[in-house]
């Protein structure tokens, strides 16, 4: 299996099993044309041979750019027979740019997976007392160095002591960029805007493409 197959079949996978997430931009970058993009028909990818993973980014993101006024549709709609994560040589992708121009398309936002990892992390809690009233006790519980020293917590009232308790996880995360292209511009200006984020354990495949989807919005906003 492919390296980007494997890491969207994680994904898809963590989307299900995991309880909490979290979407952080790590980089982005706008060109100052960006805005030019909402002239164009947009057709939004997802780099996955996965189709639950490409369908719900590119439903997610292509409706966030709609609520946005970009004229957006998703790929798997407009051409559900193509592979987009399959490797295609110079000719080929010249040919597939000519498709997408020939069906109307001269805007593309494209999603990729760029990297996943697992972090173990380790959290401690307790040993400490809980419920302790200490005030009422100054200065005479206290008294001399000697008594203290040999029994600093004689009462009750210092409470009840909660053992310690070590919890370890493991923190999934998955590196998204997503670019946007205008395919009017000749090859070496066509880039409009590149969004990098991190999705940290992501729970539910349609909330967290939406999540991301909001912040490739605003990437893309005047």
């Amino acid at each position: 299996m492919k390296k980007s197959n494997y890491s969207l079949l994680l994904l898809v996978v963590t989307f299900v099993l995991s309880s909490c997430s979290s979407v952080k931009v790590l980089d982005s970058w706008k060109a100052d044309n960006a805005p030019s993009l909402k002239e164009k028909n947009i057709l939004v990818i997802a780099r996955t041979d996965n189709k639950q993973a490409r369908i719900a980014f590119e439903q997610a993101i292509a409706n966030q750019l709609r609520d946005s006024d970009f004229k957006a549709t998703e790929s798997f709609k407009e051409l559900p027979n193509i592979d987009p994560d399959k490797k295609l040589d110079e000719a080929q992708t010249k040919t597939l740019v000519e498709t997408i121009k020939r069906e109307g398309y001269h805007g593309v936002v494209l999603s990729v997976v760029k990297d996943y990892s697992e972090a173990t992390r380790t959290s401690t809690d307790g040993g400490y007392y809980a419920g302790a009233s200490y005030g009422a006790f100054y200065p005479g519980y206290y008294g001399g160095f000697y008594g203290y020293y040999s029994h600093p917590m004689t009462y009750v009232s210092t409470g009840s002591y909660m053992p310690m308790t070590t919890t370890t996880t493991t923190v999934k995360t998955f590196v998204i960029e997503t670019v946007a292209y205008n395919l009017d511009e000749e090859d070496g200006k066509q880039l409009v805007s590149v969004v990098t984020s991190s999705l940290e354990n992501p729970s539910n495949l349609t909330d967290n493409a939406e999540e991301y989807a909001k912040k490739i919005k605003k990437a893309l906003k005047n």
